[in-house]
């Protein structure tokens, strides 16, 4: 055993902290009646090479100060008190802990039945006790030093309007790249390479949005029957970059991850995190003692009023945080602002978000909304919502407060619909063209609150949308029951793979008309990681549990991936240069610059204006969207305005082709034809007839040059 200078330390920072002299360790618990450190030779010894009990305590956190402990040290805890399930109190000293606040985390769990506070076996289930010791089996904490240079990374700020986000996975964007460095495929440094920073920007991408990167953990059942969380939405330490995306050494993911966002901002790229705050990876009463469970499962998880032995679930996992709870909460808020402050992201995706706000009286407002609403840190970066769980009235699209965007899933849902020919789009299909203000506009929130997308990380891929009707999810191995059941796909003909070239020549055409309805979108765009390539998952729309070639980008594309890649870049660089297709807030009519003239028109095949009844009738698949140049609302630092081309978006989803009349401007020019999802290889072309043919299941883009 070490022997080890012990001082009393201080409450505050929680976790470890290295202070260039020692480290301070802390941790809050609100029921324990002792807490044990203890520090480890190696990831994986069972024995500690010294246990230090922690005497002091303020205000219920439990600290000391070691100064002869120095950065790279392994350390958990073992928490002792009540272990009355029926009262919520699960303490168990037999079980190391992961600090809540740890930094980094040495590697994976290794699953047995000694993580366990309860005999597994035993008829008594959790109300039985395990007293066999965990640590052998447990992953350990790792003292960093958070010294970095930083040097003069500034975050991008890209504006909401202007804003192209790429959903990826840090493992499955690199791990099949042939020219990135085979040392660094599948890292956060082969994530900031130079190929893969070259690829997003001739996209025209200025954000990515990252999977889940705080430590998780793969579930047992996974692991046990060879599969993994994948997707990696199983938290089990909120400030901890996951170790598994490093490339070297215990404790390097810290800086590794750094390096990334320094990297991506000197590119321009900003880095928005997707982060689970609603659960855990402890699972239900049933689950492992892994952390906080251990240090005091009544303050961090919800549990059953009438029955403190049992979670309440909102989220599907088993478990949900106690964000009612001042110490949940500012646990929550801590790790926020750590990644911000300290590993200097640019925003957050939050997982399930309507949990962080359950547990609050009938018009009572949200903590959480109003913490972060005064926070001078993380009010200033892009907050975006998922926003729904599997609890009562879980679904709270448009609900969320100003200075929040949302995933809008009814844009997905309508877009899709209307390309896969559903009859009485139209009227929908105007709102979420138009940034779905039906949404948005009633809580006085902008055209940014509307994330729009046509796939996601989870669903099908953008090949799969157009390539599969049903869901073929038998690898996950539950049957095939998994995964959503809908999907408003359609396969054009056949199921899955096929040789024939009509069916595939189809099929990239909806591709290509379901991406450059997204890129004529108002809102903020995003873009799934692969799709710009073609990636598929064989149909497979819930790939969570599968870290292999299924889930991951392949690279080697064929001269359709490359011509569809070409197709991609285009129709988001049409958005760039062009202020119309990205305005700042809803339409009001007429434009700010010339109120005599109309923001938006929308036009039937005849040329002329929609009626009353063209929207009533059900049938009617074929659309025209005109956006005068003057409603440009972009304006510079000088308050001048940006300069906007009047367009005109031509859909047609119907079966046969639709001939559409140009409709008449006052100002003189000329129509020039930027896409055509029907001649994906031509030009930009000038359109010298007076009407132009919309191909069965196509759409077009016109800009009107003076």
């Amino acid at each position: 055993m070490l022997n080890l200078r012990v001082w009393p330390g201080s409450p505050f920072p929680l976790g470890a902290t290295w202070d260039g002299e020692g480290v301070n360790f802390s941790i809050y618990s609100e029921n324990a009646t002792a807490v044990e450190l203890c520090l480890f030779a190696s990831s994986d010894s069972a024995v500690p090479m010294t246990q230090i009990p922690m005497s002091a305590t303020t205000d219920r956190i439990w600290h000391a100060y070691l100064p002869d402990v120095r950065p790279g040290t392994l350390y958990g805890y073992r928490v002792d008190g009540p272990y009355r399930p029926q009262e919520g109190h699960r303490f168990n000293p037999a079980k190391l802990l992961i600090d809540p606040y740890a930094k980094a985390v040495s590697g994976s769990i290794q699953w047995t039945d000694e993580l366990y506070g309860y005999t597994i076996g035993d008829p008594r289930e959790d109300l039985s006790f395990d007293p066999r010791d965990s640590a052998g089996r447990m992953p350990k904490c790792v003292v960093i030093d958070q010294a970095f240079t930083w040097g003069d990374d500034r975050p991008p700020n890209i504006p909401w309007n202007r804003s192209l986000i790429y959903e990826c996975h840090v493992r499955g964007m690199t791990i099949r790249h042939p020219a990135v460095p085979e040392r660094v495929r599948g890292t956060y440094l082969g994530l900031a390479s130079d190929p893969v920073i070259d690829h997003l920007k001739a996209l025209g991408v200025t954000a990515v949005e990252l999977m889940p990167v705080h430590q998780f953990a793969a579930d047992r059942h996974l692991i046990e029957h060879g599969l993994t969380n994948y997707w990696g939405y199983n938290s089990i330490a909120f400030f901890a970059p996951h170790v598994g995306y490093a490339s070297a050494g215990i404790g390097q993911q810290v800086n590794e991850f750094k390096s990334m966002v320094r990297t991506l901002h000197r590119a321009g790229l900003e880095v928005i995190l997707d982060v689970v705050y609603n659960h855990t990876a402890e699972g239900s009463h049933l689950g492992p003692t892994l952390s906080l469970r251990g240090a005091d499962n009544a303050v961090y998880y919800r549990l059953d009023p009438e029955n403190p032995r049992f979670h309440v679930d909102f989220t599907g996992t088993g478990n949900s945080l106690n964000i009612v709870h001042p110490r949940t909460m500012a646990l929550v808020m801590d790790s926020l602002r750590y990644w911000v402050t300290d590993m200097h992201v640019d925003g957050f995706r939050f997982d399930l978000a309507p949990v962080l706000v359950r547990g609050y009286e009938a018009g009572q407002s949200s903590a959480f909304f109003e913490i972060v609403q005064q926070d001078p840190v993380l009010s200033t970066v892009k907050l975006i919502a998922e926003p729904w769980d599997v609890g009562p009235d879980g679904y709270q699209l448009g609900r969320f407060p100003p200075g929040w965007a949302e995933w809008n899933g009814a844009y997905r849902d309508c877009v899709r619909r209307f390309w896969r020919g559903d009859a009485g789009q139209l009227p929908e299909l105007a709102s979420r063209l138009t940034g779905s203000s039906d949404i948005y506009a009633p809580s006085g929130r902008r055209m940014y609150a509307s994330v729009n997308f046509i796939t996601c990380h989870d669903g099908f891929t953008l090949t799969d949308l157009v390539s599969y009707e049903r869901k073929h999810n038998e690898a996950n191995g539950d049957g095939g029951s998994d995964g959503a059941d809908e999907n408003y796909s359609k396969n054009w003909g056949t199921e899955g793979p096929t040789g024939s070239l009509r069916i595939q020549h189809l099929r990239d055409r909806m591709k290509r008309n379901l991406l450059a309805t997204l890129a004529v979108s108002q809102g903020v765009r995003m873009l799934l990681g692969g799709d710009e390539i073609g990636r598929t998952q064989l149909g497979n729309n819930n790939a969570y549990c599968q870290d292999n070639e299924m889930s991951w980008i392949d690279w080697e594309v064929g001269p359709s991936g490359e011509e569809f890649l070409s197709f991609v870049r285009s129709i988001f660089k049409i958005v760039a240069e062009n202020p119309t297709l990205r305005r700042r807030d809803f339409f009001g009519g007429q434009t700010a610059r010339n109120r005599a003239t109309k923001e938006i028109s929308w036009i039937r095949p005849d040329g002329r204006e929609m009626t009353q009844e063209d929207w009533h009738d059900a049938e009617n698949r074929s659309i025209g969207l005109l956006l005068f140049g003057g409603a440009a609302d972009e304006v510079d630092e000088r308050g001048r305005w940006a300069k906007g081309h009047t367009v005109l978006y031509l859909a047609n989803a119907a079966n046969r082709s639709k001939l559409f009349t140009l409709p008449g401007l006052e100002v003189p020019g000329r129509w020039e034809a930027l896409l055509d999802t029907a001649r994906p290889m031509g030009s930009p072309r000038w359109v010298t007839n007076p009407q132009v043919n919309v191909t069965a299941h196509s759409c077009l883009l016109l800009r009107h040059v003076e």
